[in-house]
């Protein structure tokens, strides 16, 4: 009888499983829908726990038919799980080409994404990671009043430039000892969430960058209990990925916290629409949040680049008292300029909807930017 049990609790996890697997099928922004993108590898894990205990329970009874078909659909979901996952493994082809030896006269330049979190309170000893990092181009994302006060610290040939100081984690700055041609804080769909733009020189020429820190799906809304659903970060994405097809001629870096995992529906499609590579594909996941949870980890801080750009290295590293890990990318443009988005089926269209119901919902809920819609 306990066995019997035990076997139809599984039945009913597996199936529960499988469901969660599938939801994020649905063409939905809704938060509960679109959370179930991030925990594929910790799916894949319970699915084969799921069918590894009922291997071991039936060997103490009999196989039934029920069994076979369950084991069908485990073996499908889990093998469509394994088809998000590895490609950031070593199996899959490297997307952004490394390099080892530096041209001469074109030095590389490190990149830091640093979520110091707005709650840290371990600010001295994040700044004196963030110097140990020497960045070239800095992005710090959580970024209020007492954290900007702490920042004056950083090593001085980091200058700021591009900087909106909110509470509530809005906040973002943008710090560089390279030489910056022009920049830009745009508000592409939301008046709290800043965007921002900025073109550096190097010895091979101009890049664009772009730091961005979009609103996370589930986050409660300030004004109630609501829980925020994912319309607004996928405008922007969209929003991003159409102004980088746009001006495909220009090479271009595009970095921050997505609050969204690399295989989802939206960033794949962000990457096609926009052109632009992924440097883990063909080496390793990189999650980065969270930091206290290593079963519950997801790759939500994003570094994504144009052609001509050759990645000496790609890490992540603990911030002091923060839920992200920094990422950091050592990185060598080599004057190959361009990108080649590669939109299929309803690529476009689908871009363009998420676009018009992100900002639709920014206006619904009182926080549109006055130039929202204004890129379309």
């Amino acid at each position: 009888m306990a066995i019997t049990i035990s076997i139809w609790a599984l039945r009913i996890a597996a199936l529960g499983i499988i469901f969660l697997s599938a939801l994020p099928f649905l063409p939905v922004g809704a938060w509960w829908v679109r959370i179930c993108d991030f925990p594929r590898v910790q799916l894949l894990a319970l699915l084969m726990l799921v069918l590894l205990i009922t291997c071991i329970l039936r060997c103490y009874s009999k196989w039934q038919t029920i069994d076979t078909a369950l084991f069908v659909l485990i073996g499908i979901t889990g093998l469509w799980q394994i088809s998000f996952i590895l490609p950031y493994t070593m199996i899959w082809s490297e997307e952004v080409p490394g390099i080892t030896e530096i041209p001469e006269g074109n030095p590389s330049f490190r990149i830091v994404v640093a979520n110091l979190e707005i709650g840290n309170e371990e600010k001295p000893a994040v700044v004196e990671k963030l110097n140990e990092f020497d960045p070239d181009i800095l992005l710090t994302i959580e970024t209020d009043q007492p954290w900007m006060d702490e920042l004056k610290n950083l090593d001085p040939e980091l200058k700021l430039h591009s900087h909106v100081v909110r509470d509530e984690g809005l906040g973002m700055a943008l710090w560089t000892r390279l030489e910056i041609i022009e920049e830009e804080v745009k508000h592409l769909v939301s008046e709290r969430r800043a965007s921002f733009f900025t073109t550096f020189a190097l010895p091979s020429g101009e890049i664009k960058f772009v730091g961005l820190h979009p609103t996370p799906p589930g986050l409660k809304d300030s004004t109630g209990d609501e829980r925020r659903d994912s319309r607004v970060r996928d405008a922007e994405l969209m929003l991003i990925a159409k102004t980088v097809s746009e001006n495909q001629q220009d090479s271009w870096i595009v970095t921050g916290d997505f609050n969204d995992v690399a295989w989802s529906h939206t960033t794949r499609l962000f990457k096609r629409v926009s052109g632009l590579k992924d440097p883990r594909i063909g080496r390793r996941m990189l999650n980065t949040f969270h930091s206290e949870y290593p079963l519950l980890r997801y790759p939500l801080d994003h570094v994504f680049v144009s052609k001509g750009f050759h990645l000496e290295s790609l890490d992540r590293a603990k911030i002091p008292g923060s839920d992200h890990f920094a990422v950091i990318a050592d990185l060598v443009y080599i004057a190959e300029k361009g990108t080649e988005p590669e939109p299929e089926g309803n690529d476009q269209k689908d871009s363009k909807e998420m676009i018009e119901e992100g900002i639709d919902d920014a206006q619904e809920k009182s926080v549109a930017a006055p130039e929202a819609g204004s890129s379309e």
